[in-house]
């Protein structure tokens, strides 16, 4: 009996020893639960903006758990929960029933410890498992969910194992954890659940599927009255509210699937992640093992500099605004094709190619192109070690036709001379007969499913942002495509800090986010070429300039022109009367710009001072050229940029001639609340104090008219490009800057006149109304009394028109004035 008691001791330890062997989580893996959490997007007044994550789960402390929580989860799944040592021996008797009877759903005697210890291992599946098998496997189970068990006794309290066992849970519809199954089921924080609401997620824990209240409402009711019964039994709630609990409604009104792609600020968001998982790449910001942080899976909490209230209100507006400019292109465009309308057969083929990427870039295409070329693909890779775009095929489709395109192509360098010999040998090879069939036949499958109507949603202003409709997916291609985009940014210029980030009209149909895409300034430019004049000539606002003609010829200044350059007006026209430097702003006149540029003698002085308002003109476009070329017609906005970059450069004007580099991340804390990055502000003084006074008076001055009657004082300047393919406004105050482009997303969506199309018409009606939601708001922190900065000492340069006028006659300086002021001229036209 000894021996027998012995090895049987010695055995049960053995078993034991194999069975902590056979995938449980070991100390370490405790100690470090693999949860996959959910990263926090914060805004500058500590409200959520969104998330990032593959599992929508926040972990909530136990002393952060709502009360009610606590009493029904224990009521009902473990009522000796702060008594026993992870497993309930009182229990067991049920637990060995189950196993006799080969009942697995007899088990009701785990504890939450041992619940826990199944979300930290893969259960078996007891599907076609014989009697004999069952059982052994479900004895095994019921031992390795008690070994868990009592280890996660040991490491932690009986606090932290009931609020991670919370935490772990999946109360599916993407509900990972009580605090997002909260939000989800009831929309509200965890804490501000009520009894019942509380009662329902617990009756989930024992089966969520059985007990899901979108499809089995019935059931979840039953299950809660279960919950709540098991509450009274213990003392926790009374006999009288169990009776009035019991009879509530289900109330689900609030339930809403939640998704990292939906809520405020989505352009923000998505330009974020990238951001993020830029930064991570970095070694200085990475884990102590190395490892890159996942921003789906870390826990990260990002604070940002977004301000909530005003980015709902710049949404707001722009809505507003691009349906009401919507509304008058359709009218404009109203039975006329932009791929067509005043196009020559060089613009006809360059519309259709665009219509064609766009085609191939839908789900449609890409899903047919794998069903019909991926085999044949495949094939002439592994023969000729070349995979073959769309492209390849087409150009060696047409060299079959008409030799010459593939040596063309070589010699332009579009493709590299080993490219052109592999097109030989594929056009050559057994199986480019086949390709060749079998392009043909997809090319017409494709335009025949493109050009069938079928239901679908597609994109609206109205309050769902969508609408029903019986459309080929080649006209919604088209019927997309024809709306107008923009791309705001408000930026505090004393800060840096980005407060609204608006990328396109809706995130869902049109994820290009418009703020970082380089799109022509226009007249938003030449304030950049006021201020050098201003800057390095000491030239007075009050300066009169001819309006005339103005030519920079070949060996004029340092300019390296190889013909001469005369530009005209916006509207082909010369007044031939004068124009002070203050009205040639306001009023846009290019001969003003050009005369400016003429006598600064070159383009690099002025590529220079936005060098230093954070514009890089030393970056190069993808054919090589300056993105700001070196040339006088940057005078006039030839060039290409960003709202992110031009709103920055504003900002100088605003913060008394110092740059302070746009930021939108403050810092951001690992899930212990330990900061991997904090931000770090980047300034530099762009323009002299006295100088940029005086550039600020100008802007004041070219927005009096429009923003006379606001509190705040404003300066700004429109931006028009040629065809009206671009209108932008750059507005200032003295704390806040907003950039503002809208246009199309091809050059051929656009109005087709000026007064249509020009910028204080495209985008300055929403900065208008922008202002003036921000200049009555009691929720954001916008001063409309702050005023811009005055230098010390006064202005070297005088801005009093009448006095400089009285200065220059005194002078004997006799100028040429039109009798009529341009405010006569205004008021009667």
């Amino acid at each position: 009996m000894w021996y027998a008691a012995i090895t049987f001791a010695v055995l049960f330890i053995l078993f034991f020893v194999i069975l902590s062997f056979q995938g449980l989580p070991d100390f370490k893996q405790l100690e470090n639960p693999d949860f996959e959490l959910a990263t926090q997007v914060i805004d500058i007044k500590s409200r959520e903006i969104g998330r990032y994550y593959t599992q929508n789960r926040l972990p909530v402390t136990y002393n952060e758990l709502n009360p009610f929580l606590i009493d029904a989860l224990v009521a009902t799944e473990d009522v000796r929960y702060f008594s026993h040592s992870g497993v309930d021996v009182q229990a067991l008797s049920r637990v060995i029933m189950g196993v006799i009877t080969f009942n697995t759903r007899k088990g009701g005697g785990s504890t939450i410890t041992q619940q826990l210890a199944k979300l930290l291992f893969d259960r078996p599946d007891f599907e076609g498992m014989g009697k004999m098998k069952k059982t052994w496997t479900l004895v095994i189970t019921k031992f390795k969910e008690w070994i868990t068990a009592v280890k996660l006794e040991k490491q932690y309290t009986k606090q932290e194992i009931l609020a991670m066992y919370l935490n772990k849970f999946n109360f599916i519809y993407g509900a990972y954890g009580i605090s997002a199954a909260s939000e989800i089921y009831f929309g509200k924080n965890q804490k501000d659940l009520k009894i019942e609401e509380a009662a329902t997620l617990i009756g989930m824990l024992n089966n969520p599927a059985l007990f899901n209240p979108i499809r089995r409402p019935d059931t979840v009711m039953s299950r809660r009255m279960i919950v709540l019964n098991q509450m009274r039994k213990e003392d926790y709630i009374t006999r009288h509210q169990y009776d009035s609990l019991r009879v509530l409604p289900l109330d689900l009104s609030h339930f809403s699937r939640q998704s990292h792609e939906t809520g405020p600020a989505p352009y923000f968001r998505a330009e974020l992640a990238n951001w993020l998982k830029a930064l991570f790449e970095k070694a200085e910001y990475r884990k102590s093992n190395g490892e890159k942080y996942n921003i789906y899976e870390d826990g990260l909490k990002v604070y940002t500099t977004i301000d909530l209230d005003m980015q709902q209100m710049a949404e707001e507006e722009m809505w507003k605004h691009m349906s009401s400019v919507q509304e008058k292109y359709n009218k404009v465009w109203e039975g006329m094709d932009p791929w067509t309308y005043h196009a020559d057969d060089m613009q006809k083929k360059i519309r259709k190619e665009s219509l064609t990427h766009l085609i191939r870039q839908s789900g449609r295409y890409v899903g047919l192109r794998e069903a019909r070329l991926n085999e044949i693909l495949d094939k002439i890779q592994a023969a000729h070690d070349i995979q073959l775009t769309d492209w390849d095929i087409e150009n060696i489709l047409q060299e079959t036709q008409k030799a010459g395109r593939i040596a063309r192509l070589v010699s332009g360098k579009t493709i590299s001379p080993d490219r052109g010999k592999k097109y030989k040998e594929v056009m050559t090879g057994e199986l480019w007969p086949q390709l060749a069939s079998i392009w043909n036949d997809f090319q017409k499958e494709v335009m025949k499913e493109m050009n069938t109507p079928v239901d679908m949603m597609v994109f609206d202003y109205n309050p769902k942002g969508e609408k029903k409709a019986h459309m080929s997916p080649l006209d919604s291609i088209k019927y997309h495509r024809k709306f107008l985009q923009t791309g705001i940014l408000a930026i505090d210029p004393k800060t840096g800090e980005v407060k609204t980030w608006v990328g396109g009209i809706n995130n869902k149909y049109f994820q290009f986010d418009h703020t970082g895409a380089s799109r022509q300034v226009g007249s938003t430019f030449k304030p950049f070429v006021y201020a050098t004049a201003i800057t390095l000539q000491g030239i007075s606002p009050c300066f009169p300039v001819l309006d005339q003609p103005y030519t920079i010829g070949p060996g004029d200044g340092s300019f390296g022109l190889q013909s001469s350059w005369t530009p005209n007006n916006a509207d082909g026209k010369y007044t031939g009367r004068t124009f002070t430097l203050f009205e040639g702003l306001r009023d846009s006149r290019n001969t003003i710009s050009v005369f400016l540029m003429q006598q600064l003698g070159n383009a690099n002085v002025v590529r220079g001072l936005i060098n230093n308002m954070g514009i890089d003109s030393s970056t190069r476009r993808s054919d090589g050229e300056y993105r700001v070329p070196n040339q006088p017609s940057i005078c006039l906005g030839a060039a290409d940029l960003s709202v992110m970059e031009m709103t920055g450069a504003y900002c100088t004007f605003a913060n008394n001639g110092v740059f302070v580099k746009p930021y939108f991340v403050s810092s951001i804390e690992d899930p212990n609340g330990k900061v991997i990055y904090r931000a770090v502000k980047e300034e530099q003084v762009a323009l002299p104090p006295k100088a940029n006074a005086v550039m600020v008076d100008m802007l004041k001055f070219a927005a009096d008219y429009a923003f006379r009657d606001f509190k705040s004082e404003v300066g700004g300047k429109t931006g028009t490009t040629n065809d009206y393919v671009d209108g932008w406004f750059m507005g200032v105050t003295p704390s806040l800057v907003v950039g503002t482009w809208v246009g199309g997303e091809d050059p051929w969506i656009r109005f087709n006149s000026l007064a249509d199309g020009q910028g204080a018409v495209m985008a300055r009606p929403f900065f208008k109304a922008f202002l003036g939601r921000l200049e009555n708001s009691t929720t954001t922190d916008y001063d409309p009394n702050a005023k811009f900065e005055k230098p010390v000492g006064g202005l070297d340069i005088e801005t009093d028109c009448n006095k400089y006028n009285a200065m220059r006659r005194q002078n004997g300086i006799i100028d040429h004035f039109d009798p009529k002021t341009y405010e006569e001229e205004f008021n009667e036209n």
